[in-house]
């Protein structure tokens, strides 16, 4: 199956790797829960894919266990995509925070620093800043040093 990339709403690409990181990131735990299964589908039906494109990516992956990328700038880049998604209809639930929490552990963010994080980020998102600015603030803001 071919897929090509798919664009957000302010024009930004994300390709279907990041789409396959969400899958692998809610696998990560081993199973994929009905509240997740639902989010993903919500997702993908955001970047166009179908249902049963969808499950086919989901099916895929079964085998594949989450490998967050090493650098730091990657693994916020991963937060920030996931948070831009989440925050596309300008709510974020319980679920969706479950989602993050369990990315930002795959990715070694202490359990401290998930709330303050996903704060910041969604903050940034909201004011329109880009992932690179935010970055930059995320590194001089020393997020994950201990409060």
């Amino acid at each position: 199956m071919s897929f090509t990339d798919f664009i957000t709403d302010n024009g930004r690409i994300i390709n279907r790797d990041n789409f396959i990181h969400l899958i692998q990131m809610a696998q990560a735990d081993g199973r994929v829960d009905s509240g997740e299964m639902t989010l993903l589908h919500r997702y993908g039906r955001r970047f166009s894919l179908t249902d049963p494109e969808i499950d086919i990516l989901i099916a895929s992956e079964q085998s594949h266990l989450y490998r967050p990328p090493y650098e730091l700038e990657k693994r916020f880049a991963q937060l920030y995509d996931a948070v831009q998604i989440m925050n596309a209809d300008s709510s974020i639930t319980e679920q969706e925070r479950k989602l993050f929490r369990k990315i930002a552990i795959a990715g070694s963010f202490t359990e401290e620093v998930i709330p303050r994080l996903l704060d910041f980020i969604l903050e940034g998102v909201r004011e329109g800043l880009d992932e690179e600015d935010l970055f930059e603030r995320f590194r001089k803001a020393k997020y994950l040093q201990k409060q």
